[in-house]
């Protein structure tokens, strides 16, 4: 990844916690790394942990698509990481904040 990138990927991060704290989100952590693979967003609101995987895109494609079954798998694993490493003990969710050029999507609750 070149720094024009890491920077693009930075912004959009900073954008979706932006977005998430003006939605009365309480951000935990951001950037949360196993060796299973990383949590972007950890945040709570009304007693649910939010695991929140951001994407972001310049691009005309929905940036939803690139959360494979792969990543998906790997997500799930770092929350079970995370979860036995942390002191909470609530109900999660797994959300999906999509970053496209100046318009944001949340999508609650991908697991469904």
């Amino acid at each position: 990844m070149g720094l024009k990138e890491y920077i693009f990927g930075f912004k959009s991060e900073d954008k979706a916690v932006n977005y998430l704290r003006n939605l009365n989100f309480e951000i935990i952590d951001r950037n949360f790394k196993s060796k299973f693979g990383e949590i972007d967003i950890i945040a709570k609101k009304n007693s649910v942990l939010h695991f929140v995987e951001v994407k972001a895109t310049s691009g005309e494609y929905d940036s939803i698509y690139r959360i494979t079954p792969i990543k998906m798998d790997k997500i799930l694993k770092t929350i079970d990481f995370y979860l036995m490493k942390s002191k909470f003990d609530l109900n999660y969710q797994i959300d999906a904040l999509l970053v496209q050029k100046n318009e944001i999507k949340f999508i609650e609750n991908i697991t469904i």
